[in-house]
């Protein structure tokens, strides 16, 4: 991976300008970028979604729902018999090499395992609020198998807060098809899948899906969606996932400097309120965009995507 830099005078221009709480482009310290969300995308998965923050990150996410086999190889009687009641997520990031040079050459494979491994962590738990036991088809032998891929489409500043808020929407926009359950006598089972394209249900707990929220600390401050020169001045980082009540599902610390334990708690507190701030701003957007392709569907006329933003 090629190596970026930032001179001294550029890094202290950024410093000053983050003591006076005016960023270089005009932004206070916790001050996110517009966000521009669409879902509904990619005809071929099964939900979709890509977020923009201002002119800069651009993230698409495409989730598929396959049925596959109960995952219980290996594991301990007891959480061998909770697997097999349970469906799983199964996730995937790639960052595109055009996106950013650091997303070039060797590095590329490193950021995206960490990528897909900090999203992992995060929705394969019950913090994740998805009910995967909604997943489970029949119980022992078939479930849902979620798949999540995110592509990384252009970068400036902020990829895993983006991430997970197109993971959101995309795991709003999702339809599974509805499984309906014969019983054949004796124990044995089968199913089918109902032909009815309208009959399909959403994955349950999409709402408690957590949002991160990555606060940066430059000097003896902290400020939220960094750009990719904040990030260069940038001495640690602080990944909070938040839910919608507020409740933290997670943190991870990434960079080689220190964080105070008075700015510790500071950090934390701050991530916790901007976390569900954006959360509702989210939903709102995606109720909004449903409830106009609802009212547009009622009246016969076309559904109209921005294709790819194409009119921003």
């Amino acid at each position: 991976m090629a190596p970026v830099l930032i001179s001294a005078l550029e890094a202290d221009y950024i410093l000053r300008g983050i003591d006076d709480n005016l960023r270089a482009d005009g932004r206070g310290r916790l001050d996110y970028r517009e966000v521009i969300l669409e879902t509904g995308l990619i005809t071929q998965a099964n939900g979709s979604a890509r977020c923009r923050l201002g002119e800069g990150t651009d993230v698409l996410v495409g989730v598929r729902v396959d049925i596959g086999n109960v995952d219980v190889d290996g594991a301990e009687e007891e959480v061998a018999n909770i697997k097999a009641k349970r469906g799983r997520v199964v996730c995937n990031v790639e960052c595109s090499p055009i996106a950013s040079q650091q997303f070039a050459g060797r590095g590329a494979d490193d950021i995206n395992n960490e990528l897909t491994q900090m999203m992992s962590r995060v929705l394969n738990g019950p913090q994740a609020g998805l009910n995967l036991e909604k997943l489970c088809i029949i119980p022992g032998k078939a479930c849902w198998v979620v798949y999540i891929d995110a592509l990384v489409l252009d970068y400036a500043g902020n990829i895993v807060d983006t991430m997970f808020m197109t993971t959101r929407a995309a795991l709003f926009n999702t339809q599974i098809p509805k499984a309906i359950i014969n019983d054949l006598g004796d124990g044995e089972v089968e199913f089918d899948l109902s032909d009815d394209v309208e009959e399909w249900e959403r994955i349950e707990g999409w709402e408690h899906v957590p949002v991160s929220v990555t606060l940066n600390k430059i000097g003896s401050r902290h400020i939220v969606d960094a750009t990719p020169l904040e990030e260069l001045t940038t001495e640690a980082k602080l990944h909070v996932t938040v839910n919608r009540n507020g409740k933290i599902c997670g943190m991870q610390k990434s960079g080689s400097g220190s964080i105070e334990h008075s700015l510790l708690g500071e950090m934390i507190q701050t991530g916790r309120s901007l976390g569900q701030s954006l959360i509702n701003s989210l939903d709102k957007m995606l109720l909004q965009e449903e409830n106009d392709k609802n009212e547009k569907q009622m009246r016969n006329k076309p559904v109209e995507k921005l294709g790819f933003f194409a009119a921003t």
